[in-house]
């Protein structure tokens, strides 16, 4: 068997396709390359790996502890059929405000270090998932705009980013993701009230020392509002002229899914958003995320 290799994204200044590997045969030498690579490039792309639960979870485990284990991402229900796109759907809701861009669980008191995220199930077109380097980012920004920001420090809320698409999210109560078979029922505990929490609102900077590489990254995106000493305005627009800047070619690359693609993804480092594809069809995808390290991705006070 060729030695495992990786190949530069085409376009993209970050992110690497993985080639001659079986994730669930690595042992610890191949896997610290694995990691080692993963730092570096901030995003990883394996094809053809088909990942039965137990394994994703196992593989996802190998990079730390997991803030959930496993929810399924897309438009399908427990028994198959698809989720209404009338408005009515919590979870179809979430899919409209996840094609913002935002890095994940910034709302939560422990930001998420990464993900480990596959395709089971994807439509015709569409669907692609895209991410944004905010390392790169930060490193093309002007002196002036980096001195502009560089103290600055934001609140985090999924109810504010919700609530731009229209969502009026309540609390709640215990809103972890199941990780058994019922966690596509919209019923107790579920994906579509993770995050909904009555705690404290996060506040983080807008400038972070990534706590693996030494390198300053940006945490904006669509959970980000308020910034601290600004007028809702100022601190809105602000945010939404890094942002537009920050998700700019060559710092971009969407990722077009095929059945059995996984991809590893640094969200202290990267920012990503869901795109639009026909809500007719079917698309099954299975996220499990991984935790933060309370010691550098814990949420400031105000």
């Amino acid at each position: 068997m060729a030695d495992m290799s990786f190949e530069p994204l085409e376009g993209a200044c970050f992110g690497a396709r993985v080639r001659n590997v079986t994730l669930t045969d690595l042992d610890e030498k191949a896997f610290r390359t694995l990691y080692d690579h993963w730092l570096d490039a901030g995003l990883l792309v394996v094809g053809g790996q088909f990942l039965g639960r137990d394994d994703q979870i196992a593989f996802a485990k190998r990079f730390g502890d997991l803030e959930f284990e496993m929810a399924e991402i897309g438009n399908m229900r427990k028994d198959g059929t698809l989720r209404p796109d009338d408005g009515s759907d919590d979870m179809m809701k979430v899919n409209r405000g996840n094609m913002g861009w935002h890095h994940d669980s910034t709302y939560m008191p422990v930001q998420a270090k990464g993900a480990v995220f596959s395709a089971e199930i994807v439509p015709d077109e569409g669907g692609a998932t895209g991410f944004a380097d905010m390392r790169a980012a930060y490193d093309a920004l002007d002196e002036v705009t980096r001195a502009k920001i560089e103290n600055l420090r934001a609140h985090h809320s999924l109810y504010h980013s919700q609530a731009k698409v229209g969502h009026d999210a309540k609390p709640v109560k215990d809103a972890s993701v199941n990780t058994d078979d019922t966690a596509t029922d919209q019923k107790g505990k579920t994906y579509g009230g993770y995050g909904f929490h009555d705690g404290p609102v996060s506040v983080r900077p807008l400038v972070k020392v990534h706590p693996e590489t030494g390198y300053r990254n940006l945490i904006i995106g669509r959970h980000a509002y308020d910034i601290i000493g600004m007028s809702s305005e100022e601190s809105e627009k602000l945010l939404q002229e890094l942002v537009d800047f920050a998700c700019q070619p060559p710092r971009v690359y969407h990722h077009q899914w095929e059945p059995g693609d996984v991809v590893i993804w640094d969200n202290r480092r990267l920012m990503h958003q869901a795109t639009p594809w026909n809500f007719k069809q079917a698309r099954r995808m299975w996220h499990s995320r991984i935790a933060g390290d309370p010691e550098t991705e814990a949420a400031m006070a105000a």
